[in-house]
């Protein structure tokens, strides 16, 4: 850039006043979803299949032999749980042989960085849902990092269906997120990782997992 060019952009930005009158537009009101619980559901369940997520919505007291199934199914070297939450006390509660290995999350990531990019599966709990948009909430926490849920070929989520709410500004509401303080991240995952190149094509599992597999418990 020339000296010449470099003073005119300064000359026109020293003219714009500093001081003065200014209308703030109102901001638009965005309408807002009123789905039914069986609703929320159902939309929630086509979103993420869209996205090439697996839904499975179960009673609560049948879920955890749907997962046995699923789990059975394939050939893991091991499931990554949060030992320190009520979803692990759950699932080491209810393990059995025959089953992938529980591989408990409780070193600090320098400590167990190859065994957290070599283990085929993670499962994880959700803080809650969004309806409107087809989003898992997810709430990192010093018990159940955020790794869980990203360095896996295969992630699993656990869902209350009493969790999930029409739009994401209900569930900050409605959890009062300001209230309480927020984590350093919150998560929104909405199906498998995926990514697009200058062509727009969609590739799902480059950079995260290849798949989502989400119980919604009734």
């Amino acid at each position: 850039m020339t000296a010449n060019a470099r003073e005119n952009i300064l000359s026109r930005l020293r003219a714009i006043p500093t001081h003065g009158r200014y209308t703030v537009p109102e901001a638009p009101v965005i309408a807002g979803l009123a789905l039914s619980r069986e609703e929320r559901i159902d939309r929630l369940r086509r979103m993420l299949e869209v996205m090439h997520a697996e839904v499975q919505v179960v009673a609560a007291r049948e879920w955890l032999g749907e997962l046995k199934t699923l789990l059975r199914t394939r050939a893991l070297n091991g499931l990554l749980y949060a030992p320190a939450t009520p979803l692990g006390a759950v699932l080491e509660a209810a393990w059995e042989e025959g089953l992938p290995p529980l591989v408990p999350y409780v070193e600090p990531v320098e400590q167990c960085r190859e065994s957290l990019f070599t283990i085929d599966a993670g499962i994880t709990s959700t803080r809650g849902a969004i309806a409107e948009t087809g989003a898992l909430i997810l709430w990192p926490s010093v018990a159940e990092p955020r790794l869980m849920s990203l360095t896996p070929g295969l992630h699993i989520a656990v869902l209350e269906a009493e969790a999930i709410f029409n739009t994401f500004a209900e569930a900050i509401d409605r959890q009062g997120w300001l209230e309480q303080g927020m984590p350093t991240n919150v998560l929104l995952i909405s199906g498998p990782s995926k990514t697009a190149d200058i062509e727009l094509t969609l590739t799902f599992g480059v950079h995260g997992p290849k798949e989502l597999v989400v119980f919604i418990l009734q």
